[in-house]
């Protein structure tokens, strides 16, 4: 079978769309482009990018070393929060960005009328072709400070035009995993519902952000087209309106419990949670179980009470006690109400009588710290015979001054605890024997050193993508989740504490750490 590339898939099944849209009324027309058209083409986002990238690759271009082979970093310099971790997402989505790049006619003409790019530059962009060596950490993975998150290595060019992407698609998803990973500790192994989808920054601020908590340790979401698309849970009761279409709070929750017995929250601050709300919701479940008689104690686990009030340590307390005078033990109770890890964590130590948590804007925006602040800088460059030359950035600030050269990233655990020793970073055809003591420094105190044995190593990132092909099948978002938990449970406790963790080793090789000083010299002015 001929291979044809998904430019001109797109080119066939556009010109076939348009053949059949002759005579066709606007709802045949719709149906022929959303069924035959965009279900054989992925989203393009090849256009969302910084201008200066076109700029760029236009001078490469001109001044003949666009295809020169650059290895470019994508690596975070603080954890948000102040926190001692984050956690890796959106690696699919990246590989969705890469299997789809390409420019179309639309684009070409766009960039034309701008005046400012050549013809045979704008021809290079109507052939593109991804050629490029793609690393990354696995999704679910606890990362830290400095390690090479995503590393792309290929045609200058190339290499360059896909920072943006890189950027948004990685900063966005680990920044929410991150926070969603803290809120879940937070709740000690009480579940956690994702319900921000009213509040995200867009559209696939809701959608992906959903997906990142679910790894991140969230049980499910609001969000429909999350489980559509990525089989996210997705749950849901009542709003306020379904409580006020009826003649009282009794009739509106004994009506839902009637349609939903097995899958029914009621929603019980409408009125006034401990007088009105509890009350009803009690009477209505035990009406239901009466209704169906014999079945109470059994069948009706799935009814619980939501109070979103953030005075729930109170309201909660109090509702446990009515329903358990009822006989209603087994009766649940949902919290919600702009929550966070810290208020989360501050309501179980009050005593707070809950059994779930409900989070929106706080999680879904990342609203104490919402910049994840990835960066992407250039490492190295091959000279004319293929021979790697790194390249460094240099700043006065020390945080910003970027480790060169192709890297490697290790990580070492202790085969007595399974616990993560520490990070290394080596030039790319470094190996660590396992048989032999390694000596971990901090890469500016180099005087602070630890000697560790006894040791395993495992590489730390996937390859992605060899010249240009996907080589990684993206796991699924289940196993993403389930892998996630287990790496975290390799962290140190000390490193998990929310307010000053402490700092986890993420040491350079000496080969590597030799070449950056020499570098660093080299640089002086």
């Amino acid at each position: 079978m001929l291979a044809l590339s998904v430019k001109t898939y797109y080119y066939i099944i556009n010109a076939l769309c348009q053949d059949r849209l002759h005579g066709m009324n606007k709802s045949a027309q719709k149906m022929v482009r959303k069924g035959a058209f965009f279900a054989m083409t992925e989203r393009n986002l090849t256009m969302l990018t910084d201008f200066y990238e076109f700029t760029m690759a236009n001078g490469y271009f001109e001044k003949g070393i666009g295809n020169r082979r650059a290895y470019f970093d994508m690596f975070f310099r603080r954890v948000p929060d102040g926190g001692g971790y984050a956690i890796m997402a959106g690696v699919e989505q990246l590989i969705e960005y890469f299997n789809n790049l390409h420019f179309s006619e639309e684009d070409i003409a766009y960039l034309r009328s701008r005046k400012c790019f050549s013809e045979s530059f704008l021809n290079y962009l109507r052939d593109f072709e991804f050629e490029c060596d793609v690393w990354a950490v696995p999704e679910g993975t606890p990362v830290f400070p400095g390690e090479p998150l995503v590393t792309v290595a290929g045609p200058m060019i190339q290499a360059q035009f896909v920072e943006t992407m890189i950027l948004l698609t990685i900063n966005h998803q680990t920044l929410i995993a991150t926070k969603a990973n803290r809120i879940t500790r937070a709740a000690e192994g009480r579940t956690v519902l994702e319900f921000g989808s009213r509040r995200a920054q867009g559209y696939d601020g809701a959608i992906l952000g959903a997906r990142a908590a679910y790894i991140g340790g969230c049980q499910g979401t609001a969000c429909v087209l999350s489980d559509r698309d990525y089989k996210i849970p997705a749950g849901g009761t009542m709003a306020h309106s379904w409580v006020q279409m009826f003649d009282s709070e009794y009739e509106a929750f004994k009506a839902y419990a009637d349609i939903y017995p097995d899958n029914c929250v009621f929603l019980v601050d409408t009125y006034n949670v401990l007088k009105s709300g509890v009350p009803n919701a009690t009477s209505a479940r035990i009406a239901k179980g009466t209704w169906e008689a014999g079945e109470r104690a059994s069948a009706h686990r799935g009814m619980s009470v939501w109070i979103p009030a953030i005075s729930s340590y109170l309201s909660s307390s109090e509702a446990r006690k009515m329903l358990d005078a009822a006989g209603l033990e087994d009766m649940q109770i949902m919290a919600s109400n702009s929550l966070d890890e810290y208020l989360v964590r501050d309501l179980l130590v009050q005593g707070a009588r809950v059994d779930s948590f409900g989070i929106g804007e706080r999680l879904i925006t990342s609203k104490s710290e919402p910049v994840f602040g990835g960066v992407y800088k250039l490492a190295a460059v091959e000279d004319e015979n293929g021979e790697i030359i790194p390249k460094i950035k240099v700043s006065e600030n020390v945080e910003k001054i970027t480790t060169p050269h192709f890297k490697q990233v290790y990580r070492l655990f202790d085969n007595k605890t399974g616990k993560a020793l520490g990070d290394v970073l080596t030039v790319h055809d470094e190996q660590i024997d396992a048989s032999l003591p390694y000596v971990l420094f901090h890469p500016v105190y180099t005087w602070k050193q630890r000697i560790v044995t006894d040791y395993t190593v495992r590489p730390l990132r996937v390859q992605l993508f060899k010249h240009g092909k996907c080589v990684y099948n993206s796991p699924d978002v289940e196993d993403i989740r389930k892998y996630c938990i287990r790496e975290v449970d390799t962290l140190w406790d000390q490193i998990k504490r929310f307010e000053n963790p402490q700092t986890y080793f993420v040491d350079l090789s000496k080969k590597l750490w030799s070449c950056k000083n020499e570098l660093l010299e080299a640089c002086r002015i």
